[in-house]
């Protein structure tokens, strides 16, 4: 008697699709996924919290190759000023065997098509939110695709940690180097 293993038994012939219904769910030229993305916006607008979002400006030519990222990272000095579902947590002090430590890491909830307009771009690591009522800045780490009701993408989700540079650090100007560190 032979045996059938998944690497040795031959595939079957998938079918062809069967014909286009009216009750089939993926179409993506539906006009329902265009309402169902502006609730979602108006959604989040209406029961959100407004930030301030600074773009991360990517530099080809300070890239440390051996790190793989860029050696100084350029925040935009113009904030945009765009909606986002959040709910703020109080700061964490860890105690570690490297001292006290600040934990924070937040997790912003944008509107996919609302956040691409607003920013012109999807979002990406390396961007700042600073929340409009509170004094802390945040630096995304992550950025998501969720909520993909009916095949539509309707949500981002970033994740922040809690950025620790003073508001000096962020607005310093940024000097070009040479490959050596030398000031150009």
């Amino acid at each position: 008697m032979k045996k059938n293993y998944r690497i040795t038994t031959p595939m079957s012939q998938v079918p062809d699709a069967e014909e286009e219904s009216l009750l089939r769910f993926y179409d993506p030229a539906n006009e329902d996924l265009t309402f169902f993305n502006m609730v979602d916006e108006e959604t989040i607008r209406l029961g959100g919290s407004p930030v301030w979002y600074f773009k991360y400006l990517q530099s080809e030519t300070n890239f440390d190759d051996v790190y793989m990222e860029n050696r100084q990272k350029a925040i935009s000095s113009d904030p945009i000023l765009v909606n986002t579902h959040y709910e703020p947590k109080a700061l964490e002090e860890n105690l570690t065997e490297f001292g006290i430590e600040l934990s924070n890491e937040q997790l912003f909830i944008f509107n996919h098509s609302y956040i691409s307009r607003k920013l012109g771009r999807f979002p990406i690591p390396g961007d700042v939110i600073k929340p409009k009522f509170q004094n802390q800045r945040y630096e995304i780490t992550e950025a998501q695709e969720e909520e993909f009701a009916l095949y539509g993408v309707y949500h981002i989700t970033c994740t922040a940690k809690l950025l620790r540079d003073t508001t000096e650090t962020l607005e310093d100007p940024i000097n070009q180097t040479d490959n050596l560190g030398e000031q150009l």
